[in-house]
């Protein structure tokens, strides 16, 4: 066997691993992929339906807000601290059973159950991805050593085949609410009904109007809020009404088994990140927990985490948009409740399509062409968006927009995720704990405006902060390859220096 593949000494204080550590590595990847894949079947399959199940009074909405407004909160003060405290493992199976009473949640929906529940999903949220990828991004260090790989292709082909499993949990939790969902009756507006806002009480009437024509009229980019259908006898109701609380109970108690079996999986199958980072000092290793909060703010002041900033607000804004508005507003609006599982099972399988092969895209495309393709399509599918007007006529228009978000969200993680742990090795959690932060951001602000504004505006908004995002990003390229040929410069400087005597003679030159 070659030398290389010996015994590698990862750090000073670290123990010795064999090439067979090799193995043992790709079993912690590949199993905690899987237990995040197990765990979001739950969360997301709950999540895509809350804007359409529990549309009253925009509870479903407020929730995924309170979710993402404490993920926020979160993730400033929480993942460096929680970490140091118990470690990634521990912090990963924590997090899990944060998330709990999210499911638990869905058997009473109120907004006194359903707000602090999306609460504790948020405290959970900010220590469990920044742990992830603390994790991933360590192990990723220690294998790029022993197989003698740059850590920089590991740790992007180690995220790749993470959010490969992530996005697959897309398919099972949406396949379990459809295959649940789909054996009753969508809930739709009915021949003799008048469509009333709820505002102005009255706009037209359809007694004569198709299904095809509401649609055009109340669902897609012309969605606003407070629209409801009034029957014929004056009462108003919504357009589309809940399916029965025996179909919800059903599907909550599936995915809350679901996350107790993610959590035993970490719990046992997984190693601790210790056995890999000793002696390794983290962007928070041995401080106090002001001071934890004090690095995570601090790393704030860092250009380069400035700039990529509103390319992460975007990621978080897109995903919520996809999961609130799209669901509710050209789905449920344009098909029927029942289809938006089988709508986000073509965004799953694709998002995780294009996360396993982002990786080896971009070793040999490198990442700009990647980040170029993914501005483009994306683009795209927000002007496509305007002027869409979704109806049972073009069922295949539902999967072809589903499916190609997907494929960008898949582009924009992958890249984003492993572009912070390249720019600030030694800083990761601080780096991710920012990551989750503004991503937060861009969530809770979608969804917090969900409930005001009609589908057009959030559509136009979401087209300027991705130009922004992407004009960011281009700033941090420019920059990392301005200190790279600055780097060049001074190795080349250094070395003709040395080629030259003390008379200014070349060496093995012979002087006059």
């Amino acid at each position: 066997m070659d030398s290389k593949f010996q015994r590698v000494k990862t750090t000073d204080s670290d123990e010795e691993f064999g090439s067979e550590e090799q193995w043992r590595i790709w079993k912690n990847v590949l199993l905690l992929g899987f237990a995040f894949m197990i765990h979001f079947t739950a969360f997301w399959g709950a999540s895509n339906l809350q804007s359409s199940v529990n549309s009253e009074a925009s509870l479903g909405t407020f929730t995924l807000a309170a979710i993402y407004g404490s993920l926020l909160i979160s993730n400033i003060i929480l993942p460096v601290m929680v970490i140091k405290w118990l470690g990634a493992k521990w912090t990963i199976a924590l997090s899990f059973v944060m998330y709990m009473p999210f499911i638990m949640a869905q058997f009473y929906p109120r907004f006194y159950t359903m707000i602090p529940a999306g609460v504790a999903i948020g405290l959970g949220g900010g220590p469990l991805w920044c742990a992830k990828c603390t994790y991933l991004t360590v192990i990723s260090e220690v294998y790029g050593k022993i197989s003698n790989m740059s850590p920089d292709i590991v740790v992007t082909r180690f995220f790749g085949i993470f959010f490969m499993f992530y996005s697959f949990s897309q398919v099972w939790g949406n396949l379990i609410s459809s295959a649940i969902l789909s054996s009753g009756d969508d809930a739709v507006p009915s021949s003799n009904t008048t469509i009333v806002n709820a505002t102005t009480l009255f706009l037209k009437e359809t007694k004569k109007e198709t299904l095809d024509q509401i649609s055009r009229d109340l669902c897609g980019a012309n969605a606003c809020p407070g629209v409801s259908v009034a029957a014929a006898d004056n009462s108003t109701v919504p357009i589309l009404k809940p399916p029965p609380t025996s179909k919800i109970q059903l599907i909550a108690g599936v995915y809350l088994l679901c996350m107790m079996v993610a959590c035993l999986i970490v719990s046992i199958g997984v190693d601790k990140m210790s056995r890999y980072g000793k002696g390794r000092k983290g962007s928070g290793g041995g401080i106090s927990g002001l001071k934890l909060l004090a690095v995570t703010l601090k790393q704030l002041g860092n250009v380069k985490q400035i700039l990529i900033l509103p390319i992460t607000m975007f990621i978080g804004a897109e995903q919520a948009f996809i999961a609130a508005d799209f669901t509710a507003d050209f789905v449920s609006c344009g098909w029927g409740i029942s289809n938006i599982g089988f709508v986000m099972i073509c965004y799953g399988i694709c998002n995780g399509i294009a996360s396993i092969f982002s990786g080896s895209i971009v070793k040999i495309t490198g990442r700009n062409p990647v980040i170029c393709f993914a501005l483009s399509i994306h683009f795209a599918l927000l002007v496509t968006l305007l002027v869409w007007r979704p109806s049972p006529e073009n069922k295949p228009i539902f999967f072809l927009i589903s499916g190609l978000w997907g494929m960008c969200d898949a582009l924009w993680l992958v890249q984003i995720n492993s572009l912070s742990g390249i720019l600030f090795p030694g800083k990761e959690e601080a780096a991710y704990s920012n990551f989750r932060l503004w991503e937060s951001t861009g969530s809770v602000i979608t969804y917090v405006c969900s409930p005001y504004l009609c589908n057009y505006l959030k559509i136009y908004l979401l087209m300027g902060l991705l130009i922004v995002g992407v004009l960011g990003y281009s700033g941090v390229e420019y920059m990392q390859r301005d200190e790279a040929d600055s780097e060049s410069s001074k190795h080349s400087a250094k070395t003709k220096f040395e080629l030259i005597d003390g008379n200014g003679h070349k060496s093995g030159e012979v002087a006059d």
